[in-house]
């Protein structure tokens, strides 16, 4: 296996709109992620991941780019993020930024051109179709609700939107287009940047007969046209060839929807020259029942499980790599989601950094997990910002859905659960802003906030601190092999990394129950094995069978 460094490293994305303002405006900025770096050097991170910073209208949060080459002037200019990338790098931490290149704005200049005409010499740049039957060119529907296309009424078409309609779909067949974006990825690489994490860049390529899909399943809504698509490992390639092979060291990380471990194999295999590393979301669906997002549901444990291990196996099988994450800018946080964030909070945060951290692939963290920011619970819709909670509101409520259902699953599954503001410390709106934040803080901020956590040797900061020191130290948390235990036990996850001589035993405990635990053949009591890493203070220095405490979580090495 090829030792890249970034196997090695811990990667923690910053939500700029929400990590740290500095001019009072209540939005996040530049300046805020400048003034942190010494924090985030702390925790011991190597790469920062920033979410768009482009120029956008921000109807998706600056996924909806208008303008690739400028800064969003709520977040600074352009001399101040060449000063973050100066500072950032002054301290050994690189930066990834984000594209996203399977559509833009309709506000982008592109598509103000395009749909000015038919005869636009842009016009090919996007996804144009005639009415079918007087209505929509096919039945797929939009990631955010309702149908994927939107009639545009001076040309006559329709355009496609996988998203929101203000976000159209860029026509990755016209190869003059595609020069564009590797252009516009240059432009940043030259600047200093060290890498891109590429928004849902498996969605590229369209089959381009654009056929009706069944609607049978909330699943059968068009995606399997274009997830995956005919010609997206070509494209992949051609990007890695004119774009990232002429940078050494460079780290792309591709958002993969829908995706199969097969296709991921590909995107990261090194012989297949196409990308460093894969996000995919199997494993946060498993509180969707029967594929369903917009209901309030407990999680499958047993399922989560499996397909942690099907991707980490199977990964591992094809020479693949995967990007570990529990939380993001799309996802509620964990420690709400499956750990218990009231009565055992910093146990199960501990828990699932711990069980996450020790897998095999590079861990990312999201801003404020490393403190175990919950969930704000917001009661009132007035209080979400994010368009695709507030349209799924509109719809469910539109259907006959009761309210209290409703929010229940806002508070379950809403975007916004990850967007509130980074709390700093418990003074007025956390140390966030000396105005009115764009979204609400999550009431929490008072006890858990990283002033408390700096303090606590004992936190979970430290904690995550911890987990991004021993990847360092230890080869065979980056490189050993991954073996499942207990695949049926209902509370437990145990897992075996085989590294040479070397393994490494991880056991948590995901409930509030007790729980015993006997140690595998060959890891069997009296073998002498070295305690790295545990939640709770007292747990046994060496390994033997014994009882997991609620949401209790150990790591033991040991070597032939």
């Amino acid at each position: 296996m090829k030792q890249e460094w970034w196997k090695k490293s811990v990667i923690y994305q910053i939500y700029p709109k929400s990590f740290k303002d500095t001019n009072g405006d209540g939005i996040g900025d530049l300046q805020g992620i400048i003034d942190k770096l010494d924090y985030l050097k702390e925790l011991g991170v190597e790469v920062i991941w920033l979410t768009p910073i482009y120029e956008s209208p921000q109807k998706d949060n600056g996924y909806d780019i208008s303008d690739y080459y400028r800064i969003q002037p709520e977040y600074g200019t352009m001399e101040t993020f060449e000063e973050l990338l100066r500072q950032a790098h002054l301290r050994g931490i690189k930066i990834i930024m984000d594209i996203v290149v399977n559509h833009t704005s309709t506000d982008h200049a592109w598509f103000i051109e395009a749909s000015s005409s038919k005869d636009s010499l842009l016009r090919d740049y996007y996804i144009w179709k005639n009415p079918v039957d007087g209505g929509v060119p096919n039945n797929w529907k939009s990631k955010f609700g309702g149908s994927a296309w939107t009639f545009d009424e001076r040309t006559g078409q329709y355009y496609l939107h996988l998203f929101d309609e203000s976000q159209a779909d860029l026509n990755w067949e016209n190869p003059e287009l595609r020069e564009r974006i590797y252009d516009m990825m240059r432009f940043w690489l030259d600047k200093g940047v060290d890498g891109f994490r590429l928004d849902v860049i498996n969605l590229l390529s369209k089959d381009q007969r654009y056929p009706n899909d069944t609607l049978e399943k909330a699943t059968d809504d068009g995606r399997k046209y274009y997830t995956d698509g005919p010609r997206i490992h070509e494209y992949l390639k051609e990007m890695n060839e004119r774009v990232f092979s002429r940078y050494p060291n460079l780290l792309t990380v591709g958002e993969m929807s829908s995706t199969s471990i097969e296709h991921c194999i590909r995107y990261t295999n090194p012989e297949e020259k196409e990308l460093s590393m894969v996000f995919n979301f199997h494993h946060l669906k498993v509180d969707y029942p029967e594929g369903k997002k917009w209901v309030a549901a407990e999680f499958d444990f047993l399922q989560l499980k499996r397909i942690l291990s099907e991707w980490q196996q199977g990964m591992q099988a094809g020479d693949g790599w995967n990007a570990l994450f529990w939380c993001n800018h799309d996802q509620p946080r964990v420690v709400s989601r499956f750990g218990n964030d009231g009565n055992y909070h910093r146990e199960s945060a501990k828990m699932l950094a711990t069980t996450l951290h020790l897998m095999q692939g590079t861990p990312y963290i999201y801003q404020g997990e490393e403190i175990g920011m919950t969930n704000p619970y917001f009661s009132n819709i007035d209080d979400y910002r994010d368009v695709e909670s507030i349209n799924a509101y509109r719809l469910l409520i539109k259907q006959g859905v009761k309210e209290t259902e409703v929010m229940a699953a806002l508070q379950q599954k809403s975007r916004d659960n990850s967007r509130t503001p980074m709390q700093w410390d418990d003074t007025e709106q956390g140390g966030f802003t000396n105005g009115e934040p764009w979204i609400k803080l999550a009431p929490s901020f008072s006890s858990v906030n990283v002033k408390n956590e700096l303090n606590d040797p004992d936190s979970i900061f430290h904690h995550y601190r911890n987990l991004i020191q021993l990847r360092k130290e230890y080869d065979i948390i980056a490189y050993g092999d991954y073996n499942l235990l207990l695949a049926d036990h209902p509370e437990l996850f145990a897992y075996v990394r085989s590294f040479g001589k070397e393994k490494l035993l991880v056991v948590s405990n995901f409930s509030s129950r007790t729980t015993s635990f006997t140690p595998p053949e060959g890891l069997d009591a009296g073998k002498e094995t070295t305690l790295l890493i545990s939640n709770y203070p007292d747990t046994n220095e060496y390994l033997s069978e014994f009882v997991l405490r609620p949401y209790e979580s150990a790591a033991y090495y040991c070597r032939d």
